[in-house]
């Protein structure tokens, strides 16, 4: 079946309502969700149901999308408050941690392939390629595993997970570019430029980044604020613009624009902010949706039978195993020797949390749209591969391995799924009612409580109570209250703990 524009929109209806139901379905036993929309777009591919797809261009245009709306959201998400603390060991991994990652895999990959697979023997130039490409952990994956697995980590590893994932795109980004140049220049009187200069383009693209993310992040707070318009919905289509408006303008002005919108998100999501609720609900929800695209369009690009094959599956199986088991772990164990704060556990849990996604195959597609790149779709299927294998054996895991390593702890879910516009200065925070908190008597007026504090809400099982002061309370109810100041509400939970 060939897409085309009578049948695409029943063939997106269809693949999507299947992916949210397999999505669902495989929750319960721990399957990453990704995993199954990438295997959705595969068994519709040319292999199953026989949807013809094989623009790689097109897969560019929607990963690049996609990635854009995936960085930006995780950057809102992401408090600064919890990222300052890890910031100097979140930052090495994402940066000497992908150079590392790169050099080791690159090296490996050079001698692999003229071991066991002379015919696709890769000179240095295209060994390191393969390898950049492979080199960052995958935000959407990160993002979407540890957000829905719901569980806490012990040593701040979750925002340093969070942080190295949306923030080492852009470096592997740089080396994916700048190797597949050198490979196209290797013959032209600028080669000598080009090799001689690799870590100007890098510090130029990553500053300009920088700065293009901050600024765009600043003004589309600005705009947002200064927005008077009736209707609210309009806000989240105003904010989308300001993703692709960061997007955009970075590329044009040679930074790099993955590190600016995941930046731009950081800002956003740490400022008051017009509609706050609204934007970042919008936001979830599309988050969600581009992913599920993405993926089915990846499954979809690639050929299931070429990865069955011996030529994939050996090399594939020695690779994986190589950056699952040692790779990572050694750039990991080298990029966090100076920081004495994570135990040895959590060095071992962020070496195991180097999940492969969507960002590593949609970087195939810069060398397989290169005429120049050797091998290149042997490159891309490898990379799926790596990719899977990635999803199957970590993501499968994730949780599991932080009950092994005894960094789990115990995530209270919210009962008030309340939230107060940035404008209102006070705080709201949710109390269980125990012993300690029922000593002067068992009714609501009888509680002492801080200055300007007010109970607004009880939750008893299933039932919510608006309370008055001869509301008697029971031990297991849960309480939403209301302070001028946020101090307050602090000093109350830690006096009853």
């Amino acid at each position: 079946m060939i897409i085309n524009a009578n049948n695409i929109m029943l063939i997106v209806a269809v693949l999507l309502a299947i992916s949210v139901v397999v999505g669902k379905a495989g929750n319960r036993f721990g399957m990453p969700a990704l995993l199954l929309f990438l295997g959705v777009g595969m068994i519709a591919g040319v292999d199953g149901f026989g949807i013809h797809f094989d623009s790689a261009e097109a897969v560019q245009f929607i990963g690049m999308i996609s990635l854009s709306i995936i960085l930006f959201s995780g950057g809102v998400d992401t408090k600064f408050s919890d990222i300052k603390p890890i910031l100097g060991p979140g930052l090495v991994l994402a940066t000497v941690g992908v150079l590392l990652t790169t050099a080791m895999t690159g090296s490996f990959i050079y001698y692999l392939f003229r071991w066991l697979s002379p015919e696709f023997a890769f000179g240095w130039k295209e060994s390191m390629l393969l390898a950049a490409v492979m080199s960052s952990t995958d935000s959407a994956s990160v993002f979407s595993i540890l957000n829905s697995s719901r569980v806490g980590l012990r040593e701040r590893l979750k925002p340093t997970l969070e942080l190295e994932s949306g923030s080492n795109d852009p470096m592997a980004y740089l080396l994916v570019i700048i190797l597949i140049s050198m490979i196209e220049n290797k013959g032209a009187s600028g080669g000598y430029t080009l090799l001689s200069n690799p870590v100007v383009m890098l510090l130029g693209q990553l500053s300009i980044g920088v700065i293009c993310g901050l600024m765009c992040g600043y003004l589309s707070v600005w705009v947002i604020n200064k927005l008077r318009i009736a209707n609210e919905f309009m806000y989240p289509v105003m904010m989308i613009a300001c993703v692709f408006f960061t997007f955009s303008i970075t590329e044009i002005v040679g930074g790099n624009s993955y590190l600016a919108v995941y930046l731009a998100g950081l800002v956003v999501g740490n400022m008051k902010l017009a509609l706050k609720k609204t934007i970042t609900t919008f936001f979830g929800g599309f988050t969600w949706l581009v992913q599920i695209i993405m993926f089915l369009s990846l499954g979809l690009l690639v050929n299931p039978h070429e990865l069955m094959n011996a030529g994939i599956l050996v090399p594939g199986m020695l690779l994986g195993v190589f950056m699952i088991a040692i790779g990572r772990p050694a750039a990991v164990m080298l990029c966090l020797m100076p920081f004495k704060r994570f135990s040895l556990k959590a060095r071992l849990y962020v070496s195991w949390v180097g999940l492969r996604g969507a960002v590593p195959i949609i970087f195939a597609t810069y060398a397989l749209m290169s005429p120049d790149v050797l091998h290149a779709r042997f490159m891309f299927n490898m990379v799926f591969f790596i990719t899977i294998m990635s999803l199957l054996i970590q993501g499968t895991t994730v949780t599991r391995m932080a009950k092994w390593l005894g960094l789990e702890e115990p995530v209270k879910e919210r009962e008030f799924n309340l939230d107060l516009p940035d404008e209102i200065t006070a705080a709201m925070v949710e109390t269980e009612v125990k012993p300690e908190l029922l000593v002067d008597g068992d009714r609501l007026r009888d509680i002492i409580l801080p200055p300007a504090t007010l109970v607004i809400m009880v939750k008893r099982g299933e039932r919510y109570l608006v309370p008055t002061g001869n509301t008697r309370l029971y031990l297991g109810d849960t309480l939403l209250l209301i302070a001028e100041k946020e101090a307050h509400l602090t000093e109350l939970v830690a006096t009853r703990r």
